[in-house]
């Protein structure tokens, strides 16, 4: 069974001459996965990029679990917790703002999120700020723990859209906008037809908007079931 506390109760020792001390390790790694993914992640790879024996890095870091598990905690700490105003509305909003930017920095970040919590000392400060937040809409703690559910559920699969359209502009080389473009004529075709009249009506008639006004409305929808559900409004 994997000692998932030891990660970080576990002393370190002090790096030795010119050996990559564990904060560096950690700073590469963030590097390789930012630039190519988890899936170019190893120990191997790691220590090829800082220039140090495999065998090395192991002496700080038992595993490329407990890197992940750094990593995680490292990114998160990047930029300090949105300082609470009092106003839960405006706490949440600045908490959800907060996750979406870390998970649009560090694109693998968003699926590491969605399973269990982490336990590192920057993950566990975002969660007890997200916390005290929701704690302005209900003094039930495992209402507040729900209500944060929800709000970072919607964090997550608004993120997910937003990384699935960098993918594939990457994989086209069109931009959204292109793409568009290029699609019209065959649309202008298909709604002709007049099997789709509302597709064809949100398409022609809709508001063009930017992902980050898109993210903004649906927090706000978001948000005002929260309130609906406190009784809030």
């Amino acid at each position: 069974m994997a000692d998932v506390a030891g990660v970080w109760t576990r002393e370190r020792p002090a790096p030795r001459r010119r050996a990559p001390s564990v904060e560096r390790i950690v700073e590469q790694a963030v590097a390789i996965a930012d630039d190519e993914g988890l899936e170019a992640l190893s120990m191997r790879r790691v220590s090829a990029e800082l220039g140090s024996g495999t065998a090395s890095l192991y002496r700080y870091v038992a595993s490329r679990d407990e890197l992940l598990d750094l990593m995680i905690d490292t990114v998160q700490g990047e930029q300090e917790p949105p300082a609470p105003t009092g106003d839960w509305r405006a706490d949440l909003t600045a908490t959800a703002l907060h996750l979406r930017a870390a998970m649009l920095r560090h694109p693998w970040l968003s699926a590491e999120l969605t399973g269990r919590p982490g336990l590192g000392p920057n993950a566990l400060r975002r969660i007890d700020t997200a916390l005290a937040a929701a704690a302005g809409c209900t003094t039930d703690a495992a209402t507040a723990g729900r209500l944060i559910e929800t709000v970072l559920s919607y964090v997550f699969g608004a993120v997910a859209t937003e990384l699935a359209e960098r993918q594939a502009i990457r994989r086209s080389g069109l931009t959204e906008r292109q793409w568009q473009a290029s699609v019209a004529p065959y649309l202008k075709q298909v709604f002709s037809s007049g099997l789709y009249p509302h597709l064809a009506r949100q398409v022609t008639e809709g508001a063009e908007t930017d992902a980050g006004q898109r993210f903004t409305f649906g927090l706000e929808v978001v948000l005002d079931g929260v309130a609906a559900r406190s009784s809030l409004r």
